[in-house]
């Protein structure tokens, strides 16, 4: 493997868990020249802590917001180096579970989300946890934990933390949850990959820019496929595969994300272009993940009744 000053190297034990408390090691920028700070075999399983999107800098309502450092926001932890991973592998990731901090935060900001333009004054809401609800006001809502921002370095220069790509990064995708599996493409050698940005609930599009933002540790099981490539992240889970695709233009989100699993519902089903098209006119979703980034993401679901798998 590459040899990194520095790094930790960790042997997991068959059915071990490895728990990741390394302090203040997070990115703001997904990178091919981000230091890694662990390595790992395939097929660990590690659990990470990570920040609220806001690197933890709102304490309380009464924070004010022009004071916010801007230039750290979205920290990811990481990266960490999968011993084995090379350039044009797929990096399996297994969400096995996320645990919640006690309370997030919410913001209303001026000129940011859908709704900005009517945002006459900051402002900042803390939302208490209890159990499996969050709590807003007196409104009790079911948590949706999921995780915003997740990938690898991309492959040519480094993106932020807070936009999303071929790589990964800040998707927003409410279906990255317990129980699911993401695969991202592999661009550099050991994929360094990383995660934050946690929210105890989101609804699709985000469009106040925050979720219900969290600290968190999340545990996640770490693979490799070899043999396939992907150009874009894909996604399962118990119901539906997904296939997912950013761009600043939301239509050409949307053709992305559609085309890809045309292509993949002609392939496992041996349908040409214009069956697999209409098949997923009858039966598939085009859903929205966040339309506050500066490149927008779209998932397309299709149910596993029609395609098992992805891989």
């Amino acid at each position: 493997m590459h040899e990194y000053k520095g790094i930790i190297k960790l042997t997991r034990m068959r059915g071990e868990s490895i728990m990741l408390t390394i302090k203040d090691k997070y990115v703001f920028m997904m990178s091919k020249d981000n230091q890694p700070i662990i390595s790992v075999d395939a097929n660990t399983t590690i659990c990470i802590e990570t920040k609220d999107c806001f690197n933890n800098q709102i304490d309380n309502e009464d924070y004010i917001i022009d004071e916010l450092d801007w230039d750290h926001i979205n920290p990811a932890t990481g990266p960490i180096y999968v011993n084995g991973a090379k350039k044009g592998d797929i990096l399996k990731v297994k969400i096995e579970s996320i645990e919640l901090g006690d309370a997030g935060t919410m913001c209303a900001i001026s000129d940011n989300g859908v709704l900005g333009d009517k945002v006459t004054y900051n402002s900042i809401k803390k939302i208490p946890i209890k159990g499996d609800k969050a709590y807003f006001n007196d409104i009790e809502i079911p948590l949706n934990k999921m995780i915003g921002v997740i990938g690898v370095a991309p492959k040519d220069e480094g993106i932020a933390c807070g936009t999303p790509g071929h790589h990964g990064g800040n998707m927003d995708n409410t279906k990255i949850t317990e129980g699911a599996t993401l695969y991202l493409p592999v661009f550099h050698e050991g994929a360094l990959f990383s995660l934050g940005d946690v929210h105890a609930c989101m609804g699709d599009g985000e469009i106040m820019v925050s979720g219900v933002e969290i600290p968190a540790n999340v545990t996640v099981t770490l693979d490799i496929v070899k043999g396939q490539t992907i150009e874009n992240p894909m996604l399962e889970d118990d119901q539906y595969i997904y296939t997912i695709a950013s761009n600043e233009d939301l239509d050409k989100a949307i053709y992305t994300a559609t085309l890809t699993m045309n292509e993949i519902i002609q392939k496992q089903l041996h349908y040409d272009f214009n069956e697999a098209g209409m098949l997923m006119s009858a039966c598939g979703n085009v859903e929205i993940c966040q339309v506050v980034d500066p490149e927008k993401t779209v998932r397309f679901s299709t149910p596993k009744k029609v395609v098992s798998q992805l891989f």
